[in-house]
């Protein structure tokens, strides 16, 4: 024993090496066969190796995404869910019908996304705009309140505050009135106030789960992988969607401590069954129950004249769906391209493509927060726009309150919508919903609540980029570093 004993002290720091070794090996290979950004699989390699317990133990934990694999694990042989009658074929070939002449060009990109995603454009749909939680609040309590068959609710943030004690009160009333509730909230958004009102919500009897627990240890390895979508669908027939979480923050009228200003809509028509497709798979990929039945997808008539398309985009089989689409639109661009967004960190090729659409004489307008509520996102977006500005782009800083809006907008024509933002979090990382919607009136109606933002808002120039002081681009920079993981 002895003998042994020194033999295993002597050949110990060999194996710990060795180990060491072929750790480092290991995970620096797997990211550089399965990355797909090659920054970071540079990023990754470089910190595996400087770093050789701690990075592949941290590769091990967030680097890898099983995500996809988890997804299809509890599908088992089941594809995503879709409704009936959404083989049908789709109505790309209307746009030209739909638009006016001065946007059917943008038909070329209804017939570019639909190689691309999965969903077909629906015709007949109405969208209606819905600013604040002034306007939005109100509508969707409404729907909750007149459900008679079904209500599912998604959502990132739903806090235990004035504003989700009315959305969990009517939710309560519509179990009592036999209505199918189901409410699924992401497990990190709901920890946004306390105690979360998951609590009160299963008290009150209202069917209610989590999205992917960040504290249970067998999940560590997606923590970073968020539900960030906000649908709710009543009847199968009235959805809402948008960017707003329920919390009071939106609610503007009341003077919250924090104001948050957003845009949610109300959307009505064929297109609604693809939100609930969304809704009922993630439904089953927390819990495991499927949503069937007429009481989810009853047949749906026309409510109006957009031509409307659900984008899911998420790091399972939806990753880069959103972000294609957005490089789609910048090409068809030929006028004006109006962005909204709190985040704003693109990647290398989305700053190419916008600066693209700058220099072939698009109008390109940018409306970001004058003061961002995450601090580290604003200094990396400062960074960034140098690179934006000095190709012709326009950058505007939006006055306080904080703006969390997502849209955009192409020639006056084109909408799209939604939940993401533009970041490697929401375009690589998070399940997102969005919207592309094809119409004129629509995409009049939010040029011009775009144009009424950026008339009171501070245009971003070169020389007031120059003016920063060094250990102000310094944290910027710096900043920018970590726009992967923001």
């Amino acid at each position: 024993m002895g003998v042994s004993d020194e033999l295993l002290r002597r050949l110990w720091p060999y194996l710990a090496a060795g180990f060491t070794v072929m750790a480092a090996a290991l995970a620096s290979g797997h990211a550089i066969l399965y990355k797909r950004d090659p920054r970071a699989a540079v990023l990754w390699v470089g910190f595996i190796w400087v770093a050789p317990v701690l990075g592949p133990a941290l590769y091990l934990i967030i680097g890898i995404n099983r995500i996809q694999r988890r997804a299809r694990a509890l599908r088992g042989d089941r594809a995503c869910y879709r409704a009936p009658g959404a083989g049908a074929a789709g109505a790309s070939a209307e746009a030209a019908q739909i638009l006016s002449h001065s946007g059917r060009h943008l038909a070329t990109l209804a017939r570019f996304v639909d190689r691309i995603v999965t969903r077909p454009l629906r015709a007949g749909n109405r969208v209606t705009p819905l600013i604040d939680g002034d306007q939005a609040y109100p509508a969707m309590l409404e729907a909750i309140e007149r459900a008679e068959h079904s209500v599912g609710l998604a959502t990132y943030i739903f806090a235990n505050d004035r504003v989700g004690a009315r959305f969990a009160a009517a939710l309560e009333r519509a179990c009592a009135r036999g209505v199918a509730v189901r409410v699924l909230i992401d497990d990190a958004g709901a920890r946004y106030s306390w105690p979360p009102i998951t609590g009160r919500l299963r008290r009150a009897g209202v069917p209610t789960a989590r999205f992917l627990s960040t504290l249970a240890l067998w999940r560590l390895t997606s923590m970073n992988l968020r539900n960030h979508r906000k649908i709710l669908v009543v009847d199968g027939r009235i959805g809402f969607t948008g960017g707003m979480n329920l919390r009071a923050g939106h609610l503007l009228v009341e003077q919250p401590r924090r104001p948050v200003r957003d845009l949610h809509f109300r959307v009505e028509g064929p297109v609604v069954a693809q939100l609930q497709e969304v809704f009922v798979d993630d439904w089953l990929f927390a819990t495991g129950e499927e949503l069937r039945g007429a009481d989810w997808f009853p047949p749906l008539s026309a409510a109006g004249g957009l031509l409307v398309r659900g984008i899911a985009e998420g790091p399972d089989q939806d990753i880069d769906k959103l972000r294609w689409t957005i490089l789609g639109a910048l090409a068809a661009a030929r006028r004006s391209v109006r962005i909204l967004t709190p985040y704003f960190v693109p990647d290398l090729p989305l700053i190419v493509a916008l600066n693209v659409a700058a220099l072939r004489g698009v109008e390109v307008d940018i409306l970001l927060p004058s003061r961002n509520n995450l601090p580290f996102v604003g200094w990396a977006s400062m960074a960034l726009l140098p690179l934006l500005v000095e190709h012709g782009c326009r950058v505007w800083l939006t006055p306080p309150p904080f703006d969390h809006s997502k849209l955009m907008l192409v020639d006056g024509h084109w909408t799209l919508l939604g939940s993401a933002n533009w970041d490697a979090r929401s375009l690589r990382l998070n399940f997102e919903f969005d919207l592309e919607c094809y119409g004129d009136a629509l995409a009049e109606t939010l040029e011009r609540e775009v144009c009424a933002r950026r008339a009171g808002a501070r245009a971003v120039t070169r020389e007031s980029l120059a003016q920063r002081s060094l250990g102000v681009r310094l944290r910027d920079g710096t900043a920018r570093l970590l726009s992967p993981y923001l």
